[in-house]
């Protein structure tokens, strides 16, 4: 096919394009199959974290105080916790329980309450307040001193349906404790109602109970502080009797409905703690003055969720239609920056359970109730995130595809075209040689150029120039030499014939001068009116009959000696050996090759010929004493122009003896080869057997 390297050419630029789109697709789905493989992963840790932040004390926090509509924010609220009640009077169980419930609100730089009920409503209906402060060394109240104001203390108010509870509650140090400047201090917050501060043979509250604990290092140690003002942090816990909570509980005339717990306004009590150091007025905190910082809600799962995801938790037996505890979704995802056709292409992509909805539902138990966790993952995420990626790789697939485009172009244009232009020319050129053997140079100046293509077409320009040029010579000259063999054949024909006339036409063994002219008058038919010898030897037509080879060897070597060569020894049979040959051929096969031997044997030695002769051959060895033939020129001996000697055809050598023989012995049916001996070399003519 003319036009395949064309076909392949473009065939390998659309194999490249195509598989450039394909990679770039397969890239794509491979990447989507990943992405929703750590998407299904991300979703379960996901689930997983959530359910295990819910079923931590403070997760569950957060359950049982979910946050309702038209509730107040400003204050200090109780809160539901997820223990039946605090060991208010165990320092180490109190910390550890708001510290794991997160009931803990911060209030300014250094301090921060916790307000509490628990939720078992047997415990008795208690509101429980536990916090820390920075204070000075503790300063104790003395028991029976009606005056309260010269110790530390703290004061608690509780508003609830309409009503008002306050109790004052200075500290009395332990007298139990070790004593000393830099001892820890523990001590009881003694109740007392506000109302009756100040007055004689003030009693305490009954069911009021707290207790504060003061740490023996300061905060911040410093060279020279005094052990009684440097600031040491002091934990207090206080267990609060709100009546109207109990009479709910264990009043005689609470129905089953007031015996609700928790309490079903517990989100509009408010309490109000005040610490206070000694003397009048001196506040160290106040709650409903310092700034609360918030604490662990639900709506602080929604930064775990990924765009389009959606939390929704609702209580294990609500009725249906009830609304949820709460609903949150993920936040919205940056702008989707990727082309629609690149989005439809990456959902159309194959990829396993890819449309199955991700859903995950969690059950987290609680000392109320337990409450389910319903998640649902949205896998357009998926295709978005893949979208603004697959956007950012259009721009490589489309450069590189552009570049294929521009690489065919550049070659289909600036070399294909001219490549087919050049051939069309250079077909025309040898199809007019063909048929007219005109050898007229095309023009090619417009495909020249500087480029590899140009210096071709200006290389091919200067070939065919040439070519031209020495097809003009070879004509000119084989005309010379037809002319000169025609002129050379036509002299000495002539004196042949002369001489023939003097020498009768006998040709046989008793006329030996006859038998060369024959033969040069062969010579000069084979060669006469032909362009080169080489054509001449080949084009001979040999006129083969049945001769005796062994007179013929014996005649040969006995009239060696007339063409210069000497000591040429016969060793044959007695009897006729009949070959099938051309006698005078045959003579100058046989001339050449003792003219070789002659040039190359020893001086002195003998070139002796051996017959041997089978049914259906005869051999002739003609061998010499001598150099041998070089092993890599061995084969080529026989092809015509091929001589050892320099300046082979100002000497007379033209290199065609041996070439002459090959041909010669092809003609008659027979081979001739060369053999190297040790010391000597050895040609080996084989003719083929005439009848018996």
């Amino acid at each position: 096919m003319p036009y395949r390297l064309r076909i392949l050419l473009r065939a390998a630029f659309l194999l490249l394009a195509l598989a450039t789109l394909g990679l770039a697709v397969s890239v794509l789905q491979q990447e989507k199959q990943l992405s929703y493989g750590n998407y299904q992963t991300s979703f379960r840790k996901t689930g997983e974290q959530i359910s295990a932040t819910l079923r931590h004390p403070a997760g569950q926090l957060a359950l049982l105080n979910p946050p309702l509509a038209g509730a107040a924010d400003a204050g200090l609220r109780p809160l539901l916790l997820p223990f039946p009640a605090l060991d208010f009077d165990d320092q180490q169980k109190v910390q550890q329980a708001v510290a794991m419930s997160g009931c803990m609100r911060q209030f300014g730089a250094s301090a921060s309450l916790c307000a509490a009920i628990g939720n078992n409503p047997w415990a008795g209906g208690f509101i429980y307040v536990a916090g820390n402060v920075d204070l000075a060394r503790l300063v104790s109240h003395r028991s029976g001193d009606e005056v309260l104001n010269q110790s530390h203390r703290v004061r608690v108010t509780v508003s609830l349906r309409g009503r008002t509870y306050q109790w004052i509650a200075p500290f009395e140090e332990d007298p139990r404790q070790p004593g000393g400047p830099y001892a820890p201090l523990r001590g009881r917050l003694t109740g007392f109602n506000a109302a009756d501060e100040g007055r004689k043979h003030t009693r305490p509250v009954k069911d009021f109970r707290g207790w504060i604990w003061q740490n023996a290092q300061c905060n911040e140690p410093a060279a020279g502080a005094s052990p009684d003002t440097c600031l040491r942090n002091a934990f207090f816990s206080v267990r609060l009797p709100v009546s109207v909570l109990q009479e709910d509980l264990f009043g005689s005339d609470s129905t089953s409905e007031s015996k609700t717990w928790p309490p079903r306004d517990l989100d509009k009590i408010r309490v109000s703690v005040v610490v206070l150091a000694p003397g009048a007025g001196a506040v160290v905190l106040d709650s409903d003055k310092a700034s609360a910082a918030s604490g662990f809600s639900l709506a602080d799962l929604a930064p775990m969720l990924l765009p389009g995801e959606t939390l929704r938790i609702e209580r294990v037996g609500t009725t249906a239609g009830t609304a949820p505890l709460i609903e949150l979704a993920g936040a919205s995802g940056a702008e989707d920056a990727s082309q629609h056709f690149l989005t439809a292409l990456i959902r159309r992509l194959p990829v396993d359970t890819y449309d199955a909805p991700l859903s995950a539902t969690h059950r987290i138990a609680t000392p109320l109730g337990s409450y389910d966790v319903v998640l649902a993952g949205d896998v357009r995420s998926v295709s978005q995130s893949l979208g603004v990626v697959a956007s950012r790789m259009a721009w490589f697939v489309g450069a590189m595809l552009l570049a294929l485009m521009l690489a065919w172009l550049v070659i289909e244009i600036g070399i294909i075209s001219r490549i087919k232009e050049l051939i069309e020319r250079a077909d025309s050129v040898a199809r007019t040689v063909k048929e007219r053997g005109d050898a007229s140079q095309p023009d090619l100046s417009d495909l020249r150029g500087d480029d590899e293509l140009g210096v071709l077409a200006s290389c091919l320009h200067d070939l065919l120039r040439r070519v031209r040029e020495d097809v003009e010579r070879e004509a000119i000259r084989t005309e010379q030499e037809r002319d000169m063999w025609h002129a050379v054949g036509h002299e000495i024909m002539s004196p042949l014939q002369s001489l023939m006339a003097l020498h009768g036409t006998d040709g046989g063994d008793g006329n030996q001068s006859a038998r060369y002219v024959l033969r040069m008058q062969q010579a000069i038919r084979v060669l006469y009116g032909r362009a080169s010898p080489s054509e001449a030897f080949q084009s001979t037509v040999l006129q083969v009959a049945e001769i005796d080879l062994a007179a013929f060897l014996h005649n040969v070597a006995a009239n060696a000696h007339c063409a210069g060569i000497t000591g040429v020894v016969f060793h044959g049979a007695p009897q006729a050996v009949l070959v099938r040959a051309d006698e005078y051929s045959l003579e100058d096969v046989v001339t050449h090759v003792l003219v070789n031997a002659q040039r190359y044997r020893l001086p002195g030695s003998s070139i002796e010929i051996t017959l041997e002769a089978s049914e259906t051959a005869a051999s002739v060895t003609i061998a010499n004493r001598g150099p041998s033939i070089a092993e890599e020129v061995i084969g080529t001996i026989f092809e015509y122009g091929v001589s050892d000697q320099e300046e082979a055809g100002a000497n007379g050598n033209r290199g065609q003896g041996l070439f002459v023989a090959r041909t010669y012995m092809a003609k008659m049916g027979g081979t001739i080869v060369a053999k190297n001996l040790d010391g000597g070399v050895a040609f080996v003519l084989t003719l083929q057997r005439g009848a018996a």
